[in-house]
């Protein structure tokens, strides 16, 4: 039940990621209001490829990035992006629909070689915080991007405020 329950989330989500993704325009990827922050194109990319990370929470109980590989798209064109969005968004729905949700509340921990980068903790909390949590916090401040550097975004949770004005 929490499985599904985690699925049809995930499922709703990925749809406002794709959305959003949809709404970045090659013009604005270099963008980036504050030179410590990152331009659009790293914000997007960052998004596309959190969902690689999903095998490895709900999959595994150690996920050691000494043993994960992933590749970054060209991210000078959204299109690139987008595809590695697509497949990484893919890779997510197979390991969510293959998990054990009797292994949700089993320790889980991220490590870097011998470094312990966070928990332990419970799995249920990784993909909550670290995966959920983590990417609808980047596709606020993408949004953010957006909308600073003169672009419209989609309304993911209802009409934007140009939508309920019917200025869109």
């Amino acid at each position: 039940m929490i499985k599904q329950a985690l699925l049809g989330e995930f499922l709703h989500e990925a749809e406002n990621t794709r959305k959003l993704l949809r709404a970045v325009p090659d013009s604005a990827l270099d963008y980036r209001p504050q030179p410590f922050l990152w331009s659009v194109a790293e914000l997007a990319t960052h998004i596309a490829t959190i969902y690689a990370w999903y095998e490895g929470v709900f999959s595994v109980a150690t996920f050691n990035f000494d043993n994960f590989h992933y590749e970054h798209p060209d991210h000078s064109k959204i299109a690139n992006i987008q595809a590695k969005f697509e497949e990484n968004f893919e890779k997510a729905k197979r390991a969510i629909e293959a998990s054990d949700e009797s292994q949700y509340m089993n320790d889980w921990t991220m490590m870097h070689g011998e470094k312990v980068l966070i928990g332990p903790m419970p799995k249920m909390q990784a993909i909550r915080g670290f995966l959920y949590n983590h990417l609808y916090h980047h596709r606020g401040e993408l949004v953010a991007h957006l909308r600073a550097s003169g672009n419209k975004v989609p309304g993911l949770y209802g009409p934007t405020y140009e939508q309920s004005k019917g200025q869109l």
